[in-house]
């Protein structure tokens, strides 16, 4: 089956987007890894002032006051930067959803912190230093500095869990992108050996990968005809009017001889004259889009042409029975694939009914196509969007 280079692109940027989204999000559980080291250190800065606090020189009890002031803003200041690195922290929020248990701790560190800069103010205010004072606040110290080893404790189990994922992740998409890199570099391999062969076209034995470089091979291979004459030709598509089309098929039938020929009706589905639902211009930028639709698969021995309002004959001569209906059938899809955009009714979606039959060599194609326009009514009646056959028509009376 035919690749879709078009298909190919959108599915390569849809992966290159999805990348970019993944390696964004790797990126912010590694940032997350920042905010760790600024805790710890926020941390390690608690135990220190702390510690200065405890141990103050107490020679000028003027300067203590301003010391212990300072100190004990910068301390408050320090439990509030925790909270405010946890909001950033998304990684513990939303994957570890540790929000519970850290957030408890840290409201417990605030108040072990107010107890702590109570008893200091009321210690190094105080005009006799009791001894029993000093062990009070060197009880409210301890007490501090074991719930600050506590939180850094686990914190470093908080650092190991993400570093697990973050590994994972990278794993992850180092694995998808290698994957992917190779699988698409295949595919776009292929898409510079059909540009080549087009440019060349000097390898027979070269099976076209994407549908696109079949089309523009197919265009390349017709040959001027005859047939171009401006009063056989449909004004609006450039194809075959019904004049053209059959002293065209009169000059092609004894090209191939031993071909079957198909004689296939195809009716854009919604699109009848009575019933004119687009604007005249529009409608006919759709005619001229289906007629070259059709065209980009005809052959030197096929012949086109429009051969009513919205109808379009086909006479295709192939090697096989099963070749013509698969290429009528191609052609529908591809028809079905289009995109037309209309400024008032935004994109419109087309499709096409067919009826599809082998022309007997001894019928005219004039009965072959009032037998294949039965076809058509049948593939109508039965939904349209398809190309019926004979056998359908049979099974659909039994």
């Amino acid at each position: 089956m035919k690749q879709s280079i078009r298909k190919i692109f959108d599915n390569i940027i849809f992966v290159l987007t999805f990348a970019i989204l993944f390696s964004a999000f790797i990126a912010l559980i590694a940032l997350d890894h920042n905010n760790s080291y600024e805790k710890i250190n926020n941390l390690k800065s608690q135990k220190d002032i702390i510690y200065n606090i405890v141990n103050l020189q107490e020679d000028n009890s003027e300067i203590i006051l301003i010391q212990i002031n300072g100190k004990t803003t910068q301390l408050k200041i320090n439990v509030n930067k925790l909270y405010d690195f946890y909001k950033h922290n998304y990684s513990e929020k939303y994957i570890i959803n540790n929000s519970t248990e850290y957030l408890a701790e840290l409201d417990l560190l605030k108040k072990l912190t107010n107890q702590f800069v109570q008893e200091a103010n009321r210690y190094y205010a105080s005009i006799s230093k009791e001894q029993s004072t000093k062990a009070t606040l060197s009880q409210k110290a301890v007490a501090l500095n074991k719930l600050i080893d506590s939180i850094m404790i686990k914190n470093i189990s908080y650092d190991e869990q993400k570093f697990n994922l973050h590994k994972t992740l990278t794993w992850i998409a180092f694995i998808l992108i290698l994957a992917t890199g190779l699988w698409y570099r295949r595919k776009l391999n292929k898409i510079y050996k059909d540009i080549e062969f087009l440019s060349s076209i000097n390898r027979p034995d070269y099976e076209i990968f994407t549908k696109e470089a079949e089309a523009i091979l197919l265009r390349m291979q017709r040959k001027p005809s005859s047939c171009d004459n401006l009063l056989r030709l449909d004004p609006v598509t450039g194809i075959n009017n019904y004049r053209g089309m059959i002293s065209c098929y009169s000059e092609k039938k004894g090209m191939k001889e031993n071909n079957f020929v198909s004689v296939s009706i195809i009716e854009i589905d919604n699109f009848s004259k009575s019933d004119r639902i687009y604007s005249q211009e529009f409608t006919q930028a759709i005619l001229k889009k289906v007629a070259f639709t059709i065209s980009l698969h005809e052959k030197v021995t096929d012949v086109i042409a429009r051969t009513d309002y919205n109808q379009f004959t086909i006479i295709l001569s192939r090697a096989k029975r099963e070749q013509s209906f698969k290429d009528i059938d191609i052609i529908r899809q591809s028809i079905s694939e289009m995109k037309i955009t209309n400024s008032e009714l935004g994109e419109v979606d087309i499709t096409v009914s067919g009826g599809f039959s082998i022309k007997p060599k001894h019928i005219s194609i004039d009965d072959a196509i009032k037998n294949t326009t039965k076809l058509l009514e049948h593939a109508k009646k039965s939904g349209g969007n398809r190309i019926s056959q004979l056998k359908d028509l049979a099974e659909s009376e039994l």
